[in-house]
């Protein structure tokens, strides 16, 4: 009887799904620290060009709380570094229109136009009927691959060292499909929606990516042992397209004991890029991220076919906001990746190496890294160091 209250729910979805059959974003890497990479083939390169000033024009999303605290650091170290790069600030504030949580026409359209875009932290207007907004825009720009290298900072100590390792997240489908619905009073249904086509784009962007920043394995995270059909679809996919990059060692471990490890020695996975679905991504990036110190030194991109958001994945800290207390690394590093993803390699290295002079010397760096420097002093600090 219970299930054929659900199976409807579950066609219905299905048949309006629809997904996309290209694959491949286009990423970007420098000789002093990896983080994504891209070569002429790749259907998702980046395609903006240079406007008559000489500049690539880059969507920027200021965000909320300290937001535009941070996006400030940013904008000053890049017009500093002579980085090629002019800001069009766009609005995502959300609006609900036929009961569906979007952002304005003309910051789709700004996103869509400049093929890139680096967004500060936004925070979700509570109790108003939204949904997240950083998954409105995952859905609204198809970003179907969430990249975050979480890699160890000198002079910033943890207990942990020499950590090195990727993580790519699916970031479309799975848990986070919302495909909800109430059976009985008291009984409510979440799907869990995998599909082979795109578990099979995410993890080729996972072994390309493995192959163009020198990593030598992938590895898949699932629960294949219990969910056999969705988990276990992800796998087989995971298997059969590890046969088309002989160059790459291919395993897989149980979501389980990757946490159990990796949390005990974090250090063999270093030769690892990991995959995962969308759930266990967001959970383990998380967890990984607190290995090298937490979310406030996390890059994170988010790669789509068309079009790439860069974010910094903290909170928007509104307890802070306007004091000059919040660090902007993350969204720095974050820009980093931006420029990478551009074939702005020169830029990146210059700005990644005043910003790790600064971290490694430990002087000018803000309070949650254990120094006493104000936003603008950080920023101030690299921008000597370029």
């Amino acid at each position: 009887m219970l299930a054929a209250r659900y199976t409807a729910p579950v066609r219905q979805s299905l048949r309006g799904a629809t997904f996309a059959r290209s694959w491949t974003p286009c990423t970007a890497q420098t000789a002093s620290r990896f983080y994504a990479s891209g070569s002429q083939d790749k259907v998702a390169k980046f395609k903006g060009q240079k406007g008559s000033d000489g500049k690539y024009l880059v969507s920027l999303i200021e965000g909320d709380g300290i937001g535009p605290e941070i996006s400030q650091s940013v904008k000053d170290i890049f017009s500093a570094a002579g980085a090629p790069i002019k800001w069009e600030p766009v609005d995502v504030t959300p609006q609900l229109r036929d009961g569906k949580t979007v952002i304005p026409q003309e910051s789709i359209d700004s996103i869509t136009r400049n093929y890139v875009a680096l967004k500060g932290p936004l925070a979700t207007p509570i109790g108003k009927g939204h949904v997240s907004l950083n998954l409105t825009l995952r859905r609204t720009f198809n970003l179907f691959a969430n990249v975050r290298p979480c890699k160890s900072i000198q002079g910033y100590k943890t207990p942990y060292d020499g950590v090195d390792t990727v993580l790519i997240r699916e970031n479309t489908e799975g848990e986070y499909s919302g495909i909800e619905h109430v059976v009985v009073d008291g009984v409510v249904q979440s799907i869990k929606l995998i599909t082979r086509q795109a578990s099979e784009r995410v993890l080729r962007f996972a072994f390309q990516y493995a192959e163009d920043i020198g990593k030598p394995k992938v590895r898949a995270v699932h629960k294949a042992t219990i969910m056999k059909m969705s988990d276990g679809l992800f796998l087989r996919t995971a298997r059969e397209v590890a046969k088309d990059f002989p160059n790459v060692e291919f395993d897989s471990e149980v979501l389980d004991n990757s946490c159990l490890k990796m949390v005990t020695d974090p250090t063999p996975y270093n030769d690892k890029v990991l995959v995962m679905p969308n759930l266990y991504g967001d959970i383990l990036s998380d967890m990984c991220a607190g290995l090298i110190g937490g979310l406030g030194l996390t890059p994170s991109g988010n790669i789509g076919d068309e079009c790439s958001i860069f974010e910094a994945v903290h909170g928007s800290a509104p307890d802070i906001a306007g004091k000059g207390l919040a660090n902007p690394t993350a969204l720095l590093l974050s820009s980093i990746m931006m420029l990478q993803h551009m074939g702005l390699y020169e830029h990146a290295n210059k700005i990644q190496s005043a910003i790790f002079a600064v971290l490694a010397e430990g002087k000018t760096i803000t309070g949650d890294l254990g120094g006493k420097a104000k936003t603008h002093e950080y920023a101030e600090a690299v921008i000597k160091k370029l």
